[in-house]
């Protein structure tokens, strides 16, 4: 099946580097629906169904078209990543692509696979953005049960997360089993590193300079462990609009304000769908992006508690939608489609 094409920004519409620029909603919109989305998500404290909302902002033909927020929360507020900070990853990745300083098809540089009789030693970034290492990883978020994320972010692996991750065994042969692994992200991030021998600041710096400052992104703050690797499975903290700026980097195909940014074909990669196995429950998944969590030609950052940023090429939209809704990921992904619906 062939992607949707990616649309350019229209003629006149400025970049959000500085501010964004503000539209209205289509006028042919069915807007009684949509305001009834709304208003069942912003209830006060919490809807039964959706839990918790704090921000939602859309963006369409590179206008912010609609913002809303709940109280306490607002435009400069700072809102939680979790794992959309694995599609910054990528953003990343693909940056040092376009520099000629990572081949995602070779054998990725992790210094715990370095025997020669080590099958990991064969793994490649590919591999591992589609999250098809085959690496032994239990990706649980319940306190209760065994859970590898857990012990990386909050445990004994806390202090060099790319470490704890890259230490578990082979679970699979790798390329024919696919599982979610926020573990995978971490050694992708520390590979980063690696190939520009930047850690701690002066990979924060990398990043400023190449993804956070030339889309504006002034609010963006990333998190790192003791060992100066981003924790990019994770923790990267801004706010609403600059999660939209993201967003609209990926809608633009890499391209921002004339300049490429990531390599052509990046985007198309993260959206291209991943082999998984049979009997799999959860949306498709790309390369570090979810795909058609809006339907078909869609896909997303999505994020622990119901962060999300979802871009829509066919409707030239973005969405970012913050809150605390764990327990009702399905009722909100279905909310998010119905949101998205409205456009259509």
């Amino acid at each position: 099946m062939a992607l949707p094409s990616l649309p350019s920004q229209p003629a006149g519409v400025a970049w959000p580097t500085e501010a964004w620029p503000t539209g209205e909603l289509p006028p042919t919109m069915a807007k009684p629906p949509l305001a009834k989305l709304l208003a069942d998500a912003f209830l006060e404290p919490s809807s039964e169904a959706l839990g918790e909302t704090h921000a939602l902002v859309i963006v369409q033909g590179g206008k912010l078209i609609l913002e809303r927020y709940a109280d306490g929360y607002g435009p400069e507020a700072s809102y939680p990543s979790w794992s959309m900070a694995k599609s910054m990853t990528q953003a990343l990745a693909g940056m040092l692509v376009l520099d000629g300083k990572l081949d995602i098809h070779a054998p990725a540089d992790v210094p715990e696979w370095s025997a020669a009789d080590d099958p990991r030693g064969k793994l490649t970034l590919d591999l591992l953005l589609r999250m098809s290492s085959g690496l032994a990883f239990i990706e649980d978020y319940s306190p209760d049960n065994p859970s590898d994320v857990i012990a990386m972010l909050f445990g004994e692996g806390e202090k060099d997360v790319a470490h704890h991750a890259a230490d578990k065994p082979l679970a699979h042969e790798p390329g024919s089993f696919w599982s979610y692994s926020s573990g995978t992200t971490n050694i992708v991030s520390r590979c980063l590193s690696r190939a520009i021998d930047k850690y701690g600041p002066d990979f924060e710096a990398f990043m400023r300079e190449r993804l956070f400052g030339p889309l504006g992104m002034t609010s963006a703050t990333p998190k790192f462990d003791a060992a100066g690797t981003f924790i990019g499975s994770s923790y990267c903290f801004c706010s609403a609009r600059d999660f939209a700026r993201f967003g609209l980097l990926y809608l633009r195909d890499g391209v921002w304000d004339g300049k490429r940014l990531l390599p052509e074909g990046w985007v198309d990669y993260a959206r291209t769908p991943t082999p998984r196995q049979e009997g799999l429950e959860d949306l498709p998944y790309g390369a570090h992006w979810w795909m058609e969590i809006a339907g078909p030609g869609s896909f997303s950052a999505n994020g622990y508690e119901g962060q999300f940023t979802i871009v829509v090429p066919d409707l030239d939209l973005v969405l970012v939608r913050h809150g605390k809704s764990e327990a009702m990921k399905d009722n909100v992904r279905a909310w998010l489609k119905a949101v998205v619906g409205c456009f259509r």
